[in-house]
């Protein structure tokens, strides 16, 4: 008799693109991650109208843990929004979504990748500078409900290798 082996969250989670009918479940996770959060309007309209845009779904057991997107513009990532539900936080989960973020940026072809992320949120800015992000500046008065600054964070994606892409 076969022996399987048990379920684990890691080989129970998948990536895999956005897609509209994820949007409902994406902005109940706005609501919890964010004090602004993003419309559902707006999360459409990525997802049809912007040629530069590419979100993905961190899936586990068929449901949506997290979510990261990014605008990629000539060799350049940028990170538009990353979260993950807060009934999975505090397991690495971020980690794991950014860290896939920056795999498909450099995938794509981008050589570097920047974010911006609020000055008080200093897990979110821990968590950056573990996976090699820098901070390179501030934006004064960024974030439009109490005119928090922003710091300006970025780094440097590791190149693709050709042989492992098949080419």
């Amino acid at each position: 008799m076969e022996q399987r082996q048990p379920q684990t969250m890691e080989n129970a989670m998948v990536f895999r693109s956005m897609q509209m009918a994820d949007i409902p479940f994406i902005c109940e996770i706005e609501q919890e991650a964010f004090t602004t959060p993003w419309t559902k309007g707006a999360f459409e309209n990525e997802l049809t109208n912007n040629q530069f845009a590419h979100y993905m779904i961190m899936d586990i057991e068929g449901e949506v843990a997290g979510y990261g997107g990014m605008w990629l513009i000539m060799d350049e990532a940028h990170v538009t929004n990353i979260a993950v539900r807060s009934t999975f936080r505090g397991r690495k989960l971020g980690e794991r979504l950014i860290r896939e973020l920056m795999k498909t940026a450099a995938f794509l072809g981008a050589i570097r990748m920047t974010l911006e992320v609020r000055a008080s949120n200093y897990v979110a800015q821990n968590l950056y500078e573990k996976v090699g992000f820098h901070s390179v500046g501030v934006r004064r008065g960024y974030y439009t409900d109490n005119r928090e600054d922003a710091v300006i964070m970025w780094v440097d994606l590791p190149k693709r290798r050709k042989d492992s892409l098949g080419e």
